[in-house]
């Protein structure tokens, strides 16, 4: 047992702790004195670091945008997203332009979003933030009004999947969605007064599938299987070398169907569609600046292309050339540009029409 007799005095325990204290503080001032900020500053955070719990939940930061350049993790992740809502989302935001079929669904400022993927949890949350104010005055962009990012949580030990496969899957699942979702494009051409040309859309509605599509039954399933087969071949294309492309030639008399097969090729490949008439270009330059300009998954038509050449058909009886057929551009060098340019730069989907004529133009073309 011990003693009372040996136990130290209050007075010389409160002793030792003013001294201990003074030391402290002398050696305190003296550290400040003698040992530059810096330096201090880094042992102070390595002791901290050391000393500090670690927490086993690493944390993804996924910004709306890299400077001026859109994140595209970002605008993926929010379409995703919309596909997870669960009954235990308490605020949601849903917007539709008048140019949209569905409504917009996007996650409010702080919802969390729980998912899971082969068996990892991942807990998602979008944050809205203030923006910074920019200082500097040749800055003369005007300043968001809120910085917007995702917050993506999971367990450490599952940072590779998460960044070399679930990422992966966010982009081609958003990407999937975002296809279903869209809003198919008619393109027309537009002559500006200042001699100018070009695109202007509006949405196609066009109701022709090839559920509804009057066509031989085995026809159709070439067609289809066809189509399937180049949207499956991109990647092989991309590996020997070649465009995305792929080219059909339609003729027949007028209203036999050739409009209403476009419009089913576009509604089941979700594929714009570049209405262009050769008859209304008059220059070659021009015909390249639109071809530049035509969409990725398009489809590219011309229109009545026996129309647009000087073929004999055309003429009047006594050998004159009819005196609305002037040739605008030749016909070889618009196929020539059509197919080196068309998919060089773009995915699409190349439709020539004709009305009647079809082996002299095959002899025009090749």
């Amino acid at each position: 047992m011990f003693s009372t007799k040996e136990m130290p005095s209050p007075s010389s325990i409160f002793s030792a702790y003013a001294s201990m204290t003074a030391s402290i503080m002398l050696f305190r001032s003296m550290a400040n004195d003698l040992i530059p900020y810096p330096i201090r500053n880094y042992l102070f955070s390595t002791v901290r670091y050391f000393f500090k719990p670690r927490s086993p939940i690493l944390t993804l930061v996924i910004e709306e945008s890299n400077g001026m350049a859109r994140n595209q993790v970002y605008d993926a992740s929010e379409i995703y997203l919309c596909t997870r809502i669960s009954p235990n989302t308490e605020r949601l935001k849903i917007s539709k332009t008048p140019k949209e079929k569905n409504l917009t669904i996007r996650l409010e400022k702080g919802e969390k979003i729980v998912d899971f993927y082969e068996g990892v949890e991942l807990k998602w949350r979008f944050v809205c933030a203030e923006a910074e104010k920019s200082n500097n005055p040749n800055d003369h962009f005007p300043p968001r009004a809120e910085k917007r990012s995702f917050e993506l949580s999971f367990h450490k030990k599952h940072k590779n999947i998460v960044l070399n496969s679930y990422v992966s899957y966010v982009l081609e699942r958003s990407k999937a969605v975002k296809d279903e979702q869209r809003v198919l494009k008619m393109f027309t051409l537009n002559m500006q007064n200042y001699g100018g040309i070009k695109w202007e859309s509006i949405n196609l509605e066009h109701p022709a599938t090839f559920e509804t599509l009057a066509m031989d039954p085995e026809v159709k399933n070439d067609v289809m299987d066809d189509l399937n087969r180049f949207v499956k071949r991109k990647e092989f294309y991309k590996r020997v070398g070649r465009a995305w492309k792929r080219g059909y030639l339609l003729y027949g008399p007028p209203g036999t169907g050739k409009s209403s097969l476009v419009a089913a090729v576009a509604n089941y490949l979700k594929f714009d569609v570049y209405d262009l008439q050769l008859a209304n270009i008059m220059r070659d330059s021009d015909l390249r600046k639109l071809l530049l300009a035509t969409g990725n998954r398009s489809i590219l038509v011309i229109e009545d292309i026996d129309c647009s050449v000087d073929l004999p058909d055309r003429r009047h009886g006594d050998g004159r050339k009819q005196p609305d057929q002037h040739v605008q551009v030749s016909l070889s060098s618009s196929s020539m540009r059509m197919d080196h340019m068309t998919g060089s730069w773009n995915e699409d989907l190349l439709l020539k029409t004709v009305s009647q004529i079809m082996l002299v133009l095959d002899s025009s073309i090749h």
